[in-house]
């Protein structure tokens, strides 16, 4: 029976690492996923705005079979600059593409817009290398969730966005699956004006609060109207369309080629759908990267990427339930628990 591991978190995928470096002055920070030994990864891009960076590599039809480590990061297009910081950690360590006497570092990163939340970016050179560079060299298994990392300035619709995590492993197979994401969504993660998250039927073990059943009908054709998603007009971060995106990155112990992680980020984007209510608009550069340590012997047929791909969007759609969650109230971004008084 298929369960959550012991940490409910991407860590519980054997071989994978993360690590978080923040800064509260700047309501900005990044995530890093460090991978134990090279492995094999792919990505799926559904937003209409994404910042990316080594995206095309990952590409089933181009070369570079296996990567090191993914970043997601704050900071909108100067964020990308934290995975420099990345790549120095990873070239002082020996890894990389061999390339006669040198190693190249391939570093794929995804950043979200975090720059109107009220911290300070008034900085001269931008301050994501170095951030990324020690979130590198403290990844571990265990990491908190929320404001940490590439959450720490999220939002998501009108609540606290942050950094979410969940597993679900097969203890009989030993099949693992993993996914981190940073929430900072034009949409909505709870259901109209009541406290459940659209995920609500996917939870385990009250990961989020463990409430009962929505307590009066919702249409699910329009759950918000222009209005709601247009947000306070004194709000700078909600009120300009440009200011969102949700990054992530699932993991899985499966071997699987370059092909099949594709297939498997794409079904992975179901479980943004199944969290996020409106998800991947004009506006968002919703992004998610898939990667496979290929620690698993079980052969992966069609129908057993099927069934991997539907776990993986459940374990998503449950990571994003679970940031916005466990985020605190940071400046005008009011966290979950002060808004439903839970």
């Amino acid at each position: 029976m298929l369960r959550p591991g012991s940490r409910n978190l991407i860590t519980d995928v054997d071989g994978i690492l993360v690590g978080n470096e923040e800064d509260q002055r700047l309501r900005s920070g990044v995530s890093v996923v460090l991978c134990e030994r090279p492995s094999v990864a792919s990505v799926d891009v559904r937003g209409g705005a994404p910042g990316t960076r080594e995206t095309d590599l990952l590409d089933p039809s181009c070369r570079v079979d296996a990567i090191d480590a993914i970043c997601l990061s704050g900071g909108s297009a100067f964020g990308l600059s934290s995975t420099d910081g990345v790549m120095r950690w990873l070239r002082e360590h020996g890894r990389g593409v061999p390339i006669a006497d040198v190693v190249v570092p391939i570093v794929p990163t995804a950043i979200l817009f975090d720059l109107l939340n009220g911290g300070d970016k008034q900085w001269d050179w931008p301050p994501y290398r170095e951030m990324a560079y020690s979130a590198t060299g403290k990844a571990t298994r265990d990491f908190a969730l929320g404001n940490t990392g590439a959450g720490l300035g999220a939002k998501a619709g009108n609540l606290k966005g942050g950094l979410g995590s969940a597993s679900a492993v097969d203890p009989t197979t030993g099949l693992q699956v993993g996914a981190l994401v940073a929430v900072n969504a034009r949409g909505y993660t709870t259901m109209g004006d009541m406290p459940q998250f659209w995920a609500w039927a996917l939870e385990q073990n009250k990961e989020f609060g463990g409430l009962p059943p929505p307590s009066h009908g919702l249409s699910l054709a329009v759950s918000h109207d222009r209005a709601d998603l247009s947000h306070d007009p004194a709000d700078a971060a909600r009120s300009d369309p440009r200011a969102n995106t949700t990054i992530a990155v699932v993991a899985t112990n499966a071997r699987l080629d370059k092909a099949s992680a594709h297939r498997l980020a794409v079904m992975a984007q179901d479980g943004l759908a199944r969290s996020i209510r409106p998800v991947h608009t004009p506006q968002d550069g919703d992004t998610v990267f898939v990667v496979a340590t290929g620690s698993h012997d079980l052969f992966v047929d069609h129908l057993t990427l099927a069934e991997l791909g539907t776990l993986a969007a459940d374990c998503l759609a449950r990571a994003v339930a679970r940031g916005v969650y466990e985020a605190a109230t940071l400046g005008a971004a009011r966290g979950w628990r002060d808004v439903f008084g839970r």
